[in-house]
Protein backbone atom coordinates (compact mmCIF):
# COMPACT_ATOMS: atom_id res chain seq x y z
CA UNK A 1 0.00 0.00 0.00
CA UNK A 2 1.50 3.56 -1.11
CA UNK A 3 1.41 6.17 1.73
CA UNK A 4 -0.96 9.07 1.11
CA UNK A 5 0.75 11.97 0.50
CA UNK A 6 -1.01 13.72 2.86
CA UNK A 7 -0.62 11.70 5.93
CA UNK A 8 2.74 10.88 8.08
CA UNK A 9 3.39 8.27 10.40
CA UNK A 10 6.16 7.88 13.51
CA UNK A 11 6.81 5.74 15.71
CA UNK A 12 5.67 7.31 18.86
CA UNK A 13 8.18 8.69 21.50
CA UNK A 14 7.61 10.29 25.57
CA UNK A 15 7.89 13.50 23.65
CA UNK A 16 4.51 12.75 21.97
CA UNK A 17 2.93 11.51 25.11
CA UNK A 18 0.75 14.64 25.68
CA UNK A 19 -0.51 14.75 21.68
CA UNK A 20 -0.98 11.02 21.93
CA UNK A 21 -2.96 11.37 25.17
CA UNK A 22 -5.10 14.32 23.96
CA UNK A 23 -6.54 12.79 21.30
CA UNK A 24 -7.10 9.04 22.26
CA UNK A 25 -9.02 10.96 25.72
CA UNK A 26 -11.36 11.85 22.64
CA UNK A 27 -11.60 9.15 21.00
CA UNK A 28 -15.29 7.35 21.38
CA UNK A 29 -13.19 3.83 20.56
CA UNK A 30 -10.28 4.30 23.10
CA UNK A 31 -9.90 2.63 26.18
CA UNK A 32 -7.56 3.19 29.27
CA UNK A 33 -5.07 0.84 27.78
CA UNK A 34 -5.04 3.49 24.52
CA UNK A 35 -3.40 5.72 26.95
CA UNK A 36 0.71 6.15 26.85
CA UNK A 37 0.73 5.28 30.49
CA UNK A 38 0.13 1.64 29.00
CA UNK A 39 3.12 2.02 26.61
CA UNK A 40 5.35 3.58 29.00
CA UNK A 41 4.66 1.42 31.76
CA UNK A 42 5.50 -1.93 29.81
CA UNK A 43 8.69 -0.15 28.98
CA UNK A 44 9.97 1.29 32.16
CA UNK A 45 8.81 -2.03 33.91
CA UNK A 46 10.11 -4.69 31.69
CA UNK A 47 12.13 -2.89 29.18
CA UNK A 48 10.55 -3.71 25.69
CA UNK A 49 10.34 -1.36 23.50
CA UNK A 50 7.59 1.02 22.36
CA UNK A 51 6.32 1.10 18.91
CA UNK A 52 3.19 2.66 19.18
CA UNK A 53 1.97 4.51 15.55
CA UNK A 54 0.64 8.55 15.67
CA UNK A 55 -0.50 9.74 12.34
CA UNK A 56 -0.56 12.74 11.67
CA UNK A 57 -1.86 15.07 9.11
CA UNK A 58 0.93 16.71 6.86
CA UNK A 59 -0.28 19.81 6.12
CA UNK A 60 -1.32 21.10 9.46
CA UNK A 61 0.49 18.57 11.57
CA UNK A 62 -2.70 17.12 13.44
CA UNK A 63 -2.78 13.74 14.97
CA UNK A 64 -5.58 11.82 12.96
CA UNK A 65 -4.74 8.21 14.34
CA UNK A 66 -2.36 6.25 16.70
CA UNK A 67 -1.80 2.51 16.62
CA UNK A 68 -0.72 1.67 20.21
CA UNK A 69 1.91 -1.32 19.83
CA UNK A 70 5.11 -2.84 22.19
CA UNK A 71 7.88 -4.93 20.46
CA UNK A 72 8.75 -8.03 23.08
CA UNK A 73 12.28 -9.32 22.59
CA UNK A 74 12.13 -12.78 24.60
CA UNK A 75 14.50 -15.90 25.14
CA UNK A 76 14.41 -18.26 22.36
CA UNK A 77 10.99 -16.80 20.92
CA UNK A 78 12.54 -14.30 19.93
CA UNK A 79 10.79 -10.49 18.64
CA UNK A 80 7.60 -10.86 18.87
CA UNK A 81 5.60 -6.74 17.69
CA UNK A 82 2.13 -6.64 20.19
CA UNK A 83 -0.91 -4.55 19.95
CA UNK A 84 -1.03 -5.04 22.82
CA UNK A 85 0.46 -7.24 25.64
CA UNK A 86 -1.21 -8.13 29.19
CA UNK A 87 -4.56 -6.37 28.42
CA UNK A 88 -7.18 -7.67 26.23
CA UNK A 89 -7.34 -5.08 22.93
CA UNK A 90 -4.60 -2.89 21.20
CA UNK A 91 -6.57 -2.01 18.16
CA UNK A 92 -5.64 1.19 16.57
CA UNK A 93 -8.02 4.20 16.45
CA UNK A 94 -8.08 7.26 13.88
CA UNK A 95 -10.30 9.22 12.15
CA UNK A 96 -10.97 7.15 8.95
CA UNK A 97 -10.85 2.96 8.36
CA UNK A 98 -8.13 4.20 5.89
CA UNK A 99 -5.94 5.60 8.21
CA UNK A 100 -6.05 2.80 10.57
CA UNK A 101 -5.22 0.53 6.88
CA UNK A 102 -2.33 2.24 6.42
CA UNK A 103 -0.95 2.66 10.30
CA UNK A 104 -0.88 -1.54 10.21
CA UNK A 105 1.17 -1.29 7.24
CA UNK A 106 3.45 0.89 8.34
CA UNK A 107 3.65 -1.45 11.26
CA UNK A 108 3.82 -4.21 8.88
CA UNK A 109 6.77 -2.92 7.35
CA UNK A 110 8.81 -2.52 10.79
CA UNK A 111 7.65 -6.23 11.56
CA UNK A 112 9.66 -7.16 8.56
CA UNK A 113 12.52 -4.15 9.42
CA UNK A 114 12.89 -5.42 13.34
CA UNK A 115 12.73 -9.59 12.46
CA UNK A 116 9.65 -10.01 14.26
CA UNK A 117 8.38 -13.37 14.35
CA UNK A 118 4.57 -12.35 14.15
CA UNK A 119 2.37 -9.21 14.87
CA UNK A 120 -0.62 -9.86 17.16
CA UNK A 121 -3.39 -7.53 16.72
CA UNK A 122 -6.11 -7.51 19.57
CA UNK A 123 -9.27 -6.20 18.25
CA UNK A 124 -12.72 -6.49 19.33
CA UNK A 125 -15.94 -7.56 16.25
CA UNK A 126 -19.20 -7.00 15.93
CA UNK A 127 -21.05 -9.34 18.54
CA UNK A 128 -23.48 -11.31 16.85
CA UNK A 129 -27.16 -11.31 17.91
CA UNK A 130 -27.66 -14.86 17.82
CA UNK A 131 -26.14 -16.52 21.29
CA UNK A 132 -25.20 -19.50 19.90
CA UNK A 133 -22.58 -17.67 17.83
CA UNK A 134 -20.34 -16.48 20.66
CA UNK A 135 -20.40 -20.01 22.74
CA UNK A 136 -16.83 -21.09 23.72
CA UNK A 137 -15.75 -17.51 22.54
CA UNK A 138 -13.72 -14.78 24.29
CA UNK A 139 -15.68 -11.60 25.09
CA UNK A 140 -15.46 -8.08 26.84
CA UNK A 141 -18.15 -7.36 29.32
CA UNK A 142 -19.28 -3.70 29.37
CA UNK A 143 -21.38 -2.07 31.37
CA UNK A 144 -23.11 1.66 30.44
CA UNK A 145 -22.73 3.74 33.85
CA UNK A 146 -25.26 6.67 35.07
CA UNK A 147 -24.21 9.81 36.76
CA UNK A 148 -23.92 8.46 39.95
CA UNK A 149 -23.08 5.91 42.55
CA UNK A 150 -26.87 6.20 43.72
CA UNK A 151 -28.75 5.71 40.52
CA UNK A 152 -26.35 2.66 39.62
CA UNK A 153 -27.57 0.96 42.81
CA UNK A 154 -31.16 1.88 42.79
CA UNK A 155 -30.78 0.50 39.12
CA UNK A 156 -29.92 -3.18 40.54
CA UNK A 157 -32.35 -6.13 41.10
CA UNK A 158 -33.16 -6.20 44.96
CA UNK A 159 -30.41 -9.96 45.19
CA UNK A 160 -27.99 -7.94 43.44
CA UNK A 161 -28.33 -4.80 46.02
CA UNK A 162 -28.51 -7.29 49.12
CA UNK A 163 -25.29 -9.38 48.02
CA UNK A 164 -23.19 -5.55 48.36
CA UNK A 165 -24.96 -5.22 51.31
CA UNK A 166 -24.15 -8.86 52.51
CA UNK A 167 -19.98 -7.59 52.62
CA UNK A 168 -20.71 -4.90 55.15
CA UNK A 169 -22.95 -7.29 57.33
CA UNK A 170 -20.40 -9.33 57.47
CA UNK A 171 -17.96 -6.81 58.72
CA UNK A 172 -15.58 -6.20 55.55
CA UNK A 173 -14.48 -2.37 55.23
CA UNK A 174 -13.30 -1.12 51.74
CA UNK A 175 -10.45 1.54 51.06
CA UNK A 176 -10.15 3.60 47.87
CA UNK A 177 -7.11 5.25 45.94
CA UNK A 178 -3.42 5.08 44.51
CA UNK A 179 -0.86 4.92 47.63
CA UNK A 180 2.08 2.50 47.57
CA UNK A 181 0.56 0.81 50.56
CA UNK A 182 -2.85 -0.05 49.06
CA UNK A 183 -0.35 -1.25 45.93
CA UNK A 184 1.41 -3.64 48.61
CA UNK A 185 -1.35 -5.13 49.65
CA UNK A 186 -3.46 -5.43 46.58
CA UNK A 187 -0.23 -7.31 44.98
CA UNK A 188 -0.20 -9.68 48.70
CA UNK A 189 -3.81 -10.59 47.53
CA UNK A 190 -3.20 -11.17 43.89
CA UNK A 191 -0.15 -13.12 44.18
CA UNK A 192 -1.25 -15.39 46.44
CA UNK A 193 -4.99 -15.39 44.25
CA UNK A 194 -2.88 -16.03 41.90
CA UNK A 195 -0.61 -18.73 42.90
CA UNK A 196 -3.54 -20.47 44.38
CA UNK A 197 -4.81 -20.47 40.25
CA UNK A 198 -1.79 -22.01 39.06
CA UNK A 199 -0.94 -19.31 37.07
CA UNK A 200 2.53 -16.85 37.02
CA UNK A 201 2.55 -13.36 38.38
CA UNK A 202 3.99 -10.16 37.54
CA UNK A 203 6.64 -8.52 39.44
CA UNK A 204 5.34 -5.66 41.91
CA UNK A 205 7.40 -3.57 39.93
CA UNK A 206 4.93 -3.96 37.56
CA UNK A 207 2.28 -2.41 39.17
CA UNK A 208 3.76 0.38 40.73
CA UNK A 209 4.87 1.35 37.16
CA UNK A 210 0.93 1.69 36.00
CA UNK A 211 0.19 3.41 38.66
CA UNK A 212 3.32 5.88 38.64
CA UNK A 213 1.94 6.26 34.41
CA UNK A 214 -1.48 6.38 35.28
CA UNK A 215 -1.12 8.73 38.19
CA UNK A 216 -4.75 10.14 38.91
CA UNK A 217 -5.98 8.05 36.26
CA UNK A 218 -5.04 4.83 38.41
CA UNK A 219 -7.61 3.58 41.47
CA UNK A 220 -6.32 0.71 43.94
CA UNK A 221 -9.44 -1.19 45.90
CA UNK A 222 -8.91 -3.07 48.73
CA UNK A 223 -11.58 -4.94 51.30
CA UNK A 224 -10.22 -5.32 54.47
CA UNK A 225 -11.37 -8.31 57.21
CA UNK A 226 -9.98 -6.64 60.30
CA UNK A 227 -6.68 -5.45 59.24
CA UNK A 228 -6.17 -8.63 56.57
CA UNK A 229 -6.78 -7.67 53.22
CA UNK A 230 -8.35 -10.05 51.64
CA UNK A 231 -9.77 -8.89 48.42
CA UNK A 232 -7.79 -6.29 45.69
CA UNK A 233 -8.57 -4.96 42.45
CA UNK A 234 -7.19 -2.26 40.10
CA UNK A 235 -8.63 0.27 37.42
CA UNK A 236 -7.49 2.60 35.06
CA UNK A 237 -9.44 4.92 33.73
CA UNK A 238 -9.27 6.92 30.15
CA UNK A 239 -11.77 10.11 29.48
CA UNK A 240 -15.17 8.39 30.21
CA UNK A 241 -13.83 4.97 29.81
CA UNK A 242 -12.66 2.53 32.65
CA UNK A 243 -11.58 -0.74 32.77
CA UNK A 244 -10.41 -3.24 35.32
CA UNK A 245 -7.66 -5.78 34.48
CA UNK A 246 -7.12 -7.43 37.31
CA UNK A 247 -9.30 -8.38 40.48
CA UNK A 248 -9.00 -10.80 43.08
CA UNK A 249 -9.77 -12.66 46.09
CA UNK A 250 -8.72 -14.97 48.87
CA UNK A 251 -10.96 -18.08 48.36
CA UNK A 252 -10.63 -18.92 51.94
CA UNK A 253 -12.93 -15.59 52.88
CA UNK A 254 -14.73 -15.83 49.93
CA UNK A 255 -18.23 -16.39 51.95
CA UNK A 256 -18.06 -13.22 53.39
CA UNK A 257 -18.50 -11.65 49.69
CA UNK A 258 -15.34 -9.59 49.15
CA UNK A 259 -15.63 -9.41 45.53
CA UNK A 260 -19.35 -7.58 45.72
CA UNK A 261 -17.60 -4.79 48.05
CA UNK A 262 -14.85 -4.75 45.43
CA UNK A 263 -16.64 -4.36 42.12
CA UNK A 264 -19.03 -1.96 44.11
CA UNK A 265 -15.99 0.05 45.43
CA UNK A 266 -14.98 0.69 42.13
CA UNK A 267 -18.12 0.98 40.44
CA UNK A 268 -19.74 3.41 42.45
CA UNK A 269 -16.14 5.18 42.01
CA UNK A 270 -16.31 5.33 38.76
CA UNK A 271 -20.00 6.51 38.34
CA UNK A 272 -19.05 9.63 40.67
CA UNK A 273 -16.36 10.37 38.65
CA UNK A 274 -17.73 10.67 35.20
CA UNK A 275 -17.35 7.13 33.55
CA UNK A 276 -19.72 6.48 31.31
CA UNK A 277 -18.32 2.57 30.20
CA UNK A 278 -17.01 0.12 32.46
CA UNK A 279 -14.85 -2.56 31.27
CA UNK A 280 -15.23 -5.67 33.33
CA UNK A 281 -12.54 -7.69 31.27
CA UNK A 282 -12.26 -10.71 29.20
CA UNK A 283 -14.12 -13.89 29.86
CA UNK A 284 -15.41 -16.76 27.83
CA UNK A 285 -19.42 -16.44 26.46
CA UNK A 286 -21.49 -18.42 29.48
CA UNK A 287 -18.50 -19.39 32.08
CA UNK A 288 -18.33 -18.73 35.63
CA UNK A 289 -16.48 -15.00 35.59
CA UNK A 290 -18.78 -14.51 32.57
CA UNK A 291 -21.88 -14.82 34.78
CA UNK A 292 -20.66 -12.59 37.56
CA UNK A 293 -20.31 -10.01 35.49
CA UNK A 294 -23.44 -10.09 33.86
CA UNK A 295 -25.18 -10.06 37.01
CA UNK A 296 -23.89 -6.23 37.16
CA UNK A 297 -25.73 -5.63 33.90
CA UNK A 298 -22.67 -6.17 31.80
CA UNK A 299 -23.25 -6.74 27.90
CA UNK A 300 -20.64 -9.34 26.11
CA UNK A 301 -18.66 -7.80 22.80
CA UNK A 302 -16.98 -10.10 20.94
CA UNK A 303 -12.81 -9.98 21.25
CA UNK A 304 -11.29 -10.34 17.15
CA UNK A 305 -7.74 -11.09 18.10
CA UNK A 306 -5.75 -11.81 14.88
CA UNK A 307 -2.16 -12.72 13.96
CA UNK A 308 0.00 -12.27 11.44
CA UNK A 309 3.46 -14.25 10.92
CA UNK A 310 6.94 -13.09 9.64
CA UNK A 311 5.88 -12.61 5.94
CA UNK A 312 2.45 -10.23 7.35
CA UNK A 313 0.19 -12.79 6.31
CA UNK A 314 -2.73 -13.96 8.35
CA UNK A 315 -2.17 -16.89 10.34
CA UNK A 316 -5.66 -19.13 10.60
CA UNK A 317 -7.62 -18.61 13.63
CA UNK A 318 -7.22 -22.74 14.67
CA UNK A 319 -3.51 -22.52 14.28
CA UNK A 320 -3.02 -20.19 16.69
CA UNK A 321 -5.90 -20.76 19.06
CA UNK A 322 -5.23 -21.01 22.87
CA UNK A 323 -5.95 -24.53 23.14
CA UNK A 324 -5.30 -25.53 26.81
CA UNK A 325 -2.44 -28.32 26.24
CA UNK A 326 -2.76 -31.67 28.07
CA UNK A 327 -0.01 -30.75 30.32
CA UNK A 328 -1.08 -27.26 31.38
CA UNK A 329 -3.58 -29.05 34.62
CA UNK A 330 -0.04 -30.97 35.63
CA UNK A 331 1.62 -27.51 35.62
CA UNK A 332 -0.83 -25.52 37.04
CA UNK A 333 -1.29 -28.38 40.32
CA UNK A 334 2.02 -28.42 40.70
CA UNK A 335 2.35 -24.77 40.87
CA UNK A 336 -0.24 -24.00 43.23
CA UNK A 337 1.99 -26.48 45.83
CA UNK A 338 4.88 -23.94 45.69
CA UNK A 339 5.90 -21.70 48.36
CA UNK A 340 4.14 -18.12 47.62
CA UNK A 341 7.79 -16.76 48.06
CA UNK A 342 9.00 -18.71 44.63
CA UNK A 343 6.07 -18.18 42.88
CA UNK A 344 6.48 -14.77 43.17
CA UNK A 345 10.46 -15.00 42.24
CA UNK A 346 9.76 -17.41 39.62
CA UNK A 347 6.65 -15.37 38.29
CA UNK A 348 8.73 -11.93 37.87
CA UNK A 349 11.06 -13.71 35.84
CA UNK A 350 8.82 -15.06 32.97
CA UNK A 351 5.77 -13.28 33.05
CA UNK A 352 7.52 -10.31 31.02
CA UNK A 353 7.69 -12.66 28.18
CA UNK A 354 4.58 -13.94 28.52
CA UNK A 355 2.11 -11.62 26.43
CA UNK A 356 -1.54 -12.66 28.06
Amino acid sequence: MTPSPTLSFQLATTNQREEWDNYVSTHEQATAYHKFAWLLAVKNAYGHAIFGVIARETPTNKVVGVFPAILMKAPIIGRQLCSLPYCDVGYPVANSPEIIREMQSFLETQQIKHSSQNFEIRDIAETPTEATQLQHKKVRMLLPLPESSETLLASFKSKLRSQVRKAEKNGLEVKVGNTQQLINEFYDVYARNMRDLGSPVHAKKWFEHIASAYTDSCIISVVYKGDTPIGAGLVIKNGKHASIPWASTLREFNPLAPNMMLYWSLLAHCADSGITEFDFGRSTFEEGTYRFKKQWGATPQLLNWKKLDKNNQYVKEKEHSQTPSKLRPLIENVWRKLPLGLTITTGSVIRPYISL
